[in-house]
């Protein structure tokens, strides 16, 4: 039986946090990631957006509306893409990302448990702005449902 770890992602650094993230994935453990939107993106507001928006240019003029590539909008999908990049790109790569859940909030299997913070993935070594996950995602187009 593999090792499972569980990290609270408030108030630390999305990338930071996804490269330590593959360390222990490649350790063979199972990563779970709670409170994934309150993950932080460092940079302006303005930067940030424009950068993620270019996922979602169309670069055909044949019918641009059936494109293949899912675009990341959720906090989830956000953080596993960003995962995804460091990951090896081989079959262990994509059998390591299978290893990595991520939830919104804490869910209740998950309430009392022990969580792992990064120190150093952690937001006050952040000198300027960022923003949340959440904030990313909803300018992407993610609608919360129930909330």
């Amino acid at each position: 039986m593999t090792e499972e770890v569980v990290i609270d992602a408030e108030n630390m650094i999305l990338g930071r946090m996804a490269s330590m993230v593959v360390k222990l994935l490649e350790d063979g453990k199972k990563v779970v990631i709670v409170n994934g939107e309150k993950a932080v993106v460092s940079g302006t507001k303005v930067r940030i957006i424009s950068g993620y928006k270019l996922l979602f240019e169309v670069r055909t003029l044949f019918n641009p509306q059936k494109q293949g590539i899912r675009r990341p909008r959720t906090p989830i999908n956000l953080i596993k893409r960003t995962i995804r990049g460091m990951l090896p790109k081989t079959p262990k790569g994509k059998e390591m990302l299978h290893n990595v859940k991520v939830y919104i909030g804490v869910p209740k299997e998950y309430e009392g448990k022990q969580f792992i913070r990064f120190e150093k993935a952690d937001v006050k070594r952040l000198k300027g702005k960022y923003i949340t996950v959440a904030e990313l995602a909803k300018e992407m187009g993610w609608k919360t449902y129930g909330k």
